[in-house]
């Protein structure tokens, strides 16, 4: 059988894990047995597959294991139940007996003959014991995992029992709850245990052993409070009630009222007494259930220690059978991921052409990165992240700049203020010549005045433009080059010493352009002469308000709207005209001028930005790693930072349990597999 691949698994080794689960699940218990289930061939080596993945600790990858979690109240009987499952002795005493998580692997062995097997697994070792010294190694490395004192730990400890006789299970056997500490405890030792439960019942995976007394109210238990805030509809709880011999009164209403949302129903027992042997309590307990007159009224199948087995195997096998495909998928799913991860992490460097390499990968990298956002208007890279959509962004602030621009040069005709500026200037530039000329003087002062009133607009539209692509060119060459923090300060340095230069001679150009629209008045474009015309289109309707005093005095013109102009009567008509036809004259050339000052900066930003991601960030990045004032970045290229070679690491650690996790599964299969041939 082929093995699991690094991949999904082939589609026949998928089926292979559902069929040998609906197998499973449909297992059914032996109730000739007093403890042993009827576990095949087949089932068998999946649960030691679960233990073998336990042991692996692929529960650090967050993937969960079916697992049989027993908790109970402090003094609930829990030992006890546990002992009578194993057929062996546990530590007893007062206070708390069980410190730390402790994993007991039942195994049946077939032959009554064999001699039973057992030993402890902790550290990293393995401790061989028996059945008559099992308590005082349990006690010697509870010791060592926890310390000598009263205090608990998260460590686990595994017990594997195997022996004639025993159900095939694997139990997490957990502190019990105490609420108050004692001598030598830690004050927040309700704490800490609720923490350890907590931990190992909420995921869904996990199926909670409710270990109650009859002595008590089953509400007022501090296990069935924990157990119901993680599984409220008791679906995954079963419950096992101790003591049945001391408090009969009033069982079999608490077992079958069910008060306390226990899906998976209750099994009563008796504890072994004194001296007695397992067989002898065993059947004590049946004589109790039968013969009580309290107790017999409890139904056979929810009594005795057989009974519970046999319901646990039931329930292991349901659990495996629903988790185990799943279990498969993540192990490869998460072993996918990290391989992948890892293999985009930078390969160790170890010499300086290698981290030259490195380097003009990285450069490359963000060159055709920044092409893609910056000129290309391709945003794959960065879909959710809209600041990173360079080209439209660049379009808004340059619409937000043609917007500002003609709003800064709205014209005026509120009453009293039409053709008064041009008057003035006029008046002002008058000189000897003939009257009817406009001045040339007089046309460039008011342009002049204009294109002072904008003049600061442009700069601040290229401090706002080249702050933005600092921002971006930054977060590229970042994300670029994230696994060399080496090269982090000296790469935003370059970055950071590229714009500063291009966001100068763009603010020194745009100076320039202010300057050359004051210089003088000059457009080859056709649009001047068809706008002027038009507009002076309106020039008889002036001169009509102007020489008759009975016509109203409101004039409309596109671009103007309806404007006062009686107030101009006051002037001669020379001085009038020339105004009038100054006012269309600089409005026609206004739109040019604005046109131009747009036009120019776009192509400007366009030219700049391919520039920059061409050749200038390579060069302005290159002379700063390589800079000695900076301390030679390449050099320190081959010294890998901590944090990655921790994540490195940490990746491999984990893609080597996830591959020993994958094998387990395939060695198990295969045996599966030739017991069925």
């Amino acid at each position: 059988m082929a093995r699991l691949g690094l991949g999904v698994m082939e589609e026949n080794e998928e089926e292979n894990v559902h069929s040998l689960a609906r197998k499973l699940s449909d297992v059914s218990c032996d109730s000739q047995g007093p403890l042993v289930s009827s576990y095949n061939d087949r089932i068998r080596p999946l649960l030691d597959a679960v233990d073998e993945l336990r042991r692996l600790k692929v529960m650090q990858e967050g993937i969960q294991l079916p697992t049989i979690v027993v908790v109970g109240d402090q003094s609930s009987g829990k030992s006890s139940v546990l002992e009578s499952l194993a057929g062996i002795s546990l530590p007893r005493g007062q206070g708390i007996c069980t410190r730390v998580p402790l994993i007991m692997r039942l195994q049946n062995l077939p032959h009554h003959l064999l001699q039973p097997e057992l030993h402890l697994e902790f550290h990293g070792k393995t401790i061989p014991t028996d059945e008559a010294h099992v308590s005082e190694a349990i006690n010697l490395a509870t010791d060592e995992i926890a310390g000598d004192g009263k205090g608990i730990s998260q460590t686990p400890l595994t017990l594997v029992v195997k022996k004639n006789g025993v159900p095939d299970l694997t139990m997490v056997d957990l502190p019990g709850i105490t609420r108050v500490p004692v001598h030598g405890q830690p004050q927040d030792i309700y704490e800490q245990i609720s923490n350890i439960i907590m931990e190992y019942i909420k995921p869904e995976e996990s199926i909670i052993l409710n270990v109650l007394s009859a002595t008590v109210d089953f509400p007022t238990c501090e296990s069935i409070r924990m157990s119901q805030q993680v599984d409220k509809t008791g679906q995954r709880t079963l419950a096992v009630v101790t003591k049945a011999d001391k408090a009969p009164e009033g069982l079999f209403e608490k077992v079958t009222s069910d008060d306390v949302n226990i899906g998976l129903g209750y099994v009563c027992v008796r504890n072994r007494i004194g001296e007695e042997s397992y067989n002898e309590a065993r059947m004590e307990e049946a004589r109790l259930f039968e013969a009580h007159p309290l107790l017999a009224r409890i139904d056979k199948s929810m009594v005795g220690i057989p009974v519970l087995a046999q319901r646990l195997v039931h329930v292991q096998a349901m659990i495996i059978s629903k988790c185990l495909p799943d279990i498969v998928k993540k192990i490869n799913d998460k072993l996918n991921a990290n391989l992948s991860e890892l293999n985009r992490m930078p390969r160790h460097i170890s010499s300086v052409a290698e981290a030259m390499t490195a380097y003009v990968q990285v450069i490359g990298l963000s060159k055709e990165s920044l092409k893609k956002i910056l000129m290309r208007g391709e945003f794959d890279e960065y879909p959710d992240d809209e600041e990173m959509h360079c080209t439209a962004r660049l379009a808004e602030l340059l619409d937000n700049y043609s917007k500002q621009l003609r709003k800064s040069t709205v014209v005026d005709g509120t009453e009293g203020n039409f053709l008064m500026e041009e008057i003035k200037v006029l008046e002002e530039t008058k000189g000897i010549w003939l009257p009817n000329f406009v001045p040339r003087s007089a046309f460039l002062a008011v342009l002049q005045k204009k294109v002072n009133k904008i003049s600061d607009t442009p700069v601040e539209l290229i401090a706002k433009v080249w702050n933005y692509i600092e921002k971006v060119v930054t977060e590229v060459l970042m994300h670029h080059c994230e696994n060399y923090p080496q090269l982090h300060s000296s790469t935003r340095r370059a970055a950071q010493s590229l714009v500063a230069k291009m966001k100068d001679k763009s603010t020194e150009r745009m100076l320039e352009m202010v300057e050359m629209e004051k210089l003088t008045d000059y457009t080859c474009d056709r649009d001047y002469m068809t706008l002027w015309s038009k507009l002076m289109e309106n020039n008889n309707a002036f001169t009509e308000i102007m020489n008759d005093y009975s016509e109203p005095t409101t004039l409309g013109i596109e671009g103007f709207g309806e404007i006062e102009v009686g107030h101009v009567r006051a002037f001669s008509k020379d001085i009038r005209d020339q105004a009038f036809d100054m006012k269309m004259r600089i409005t026609a050339y206004w739109e040019i001028v604005l046109k131009r000052l747009v036009d120019s900066m776009a192509l400007h930003l366009l030219l700049s930005v391919r520039n920059l991601v061409g050749k200038d960030m390579e060069v302005e990045m290159v002379v700063e790693v390589m800079s000695p004032d900076h301390g030679g970045g390449i050099e320190r290229m081959l010294e890998e930072s901590p944090s990655v070679a921790k994540k490195r690491e940490r990746l491999q650690k984990s893609v080597k349990l996830l591959k020993d996790s994958q094998n387990v599964i395939a060695v198990i299969m295969d045996k599966i597999v030739i017991n069925a041939d």
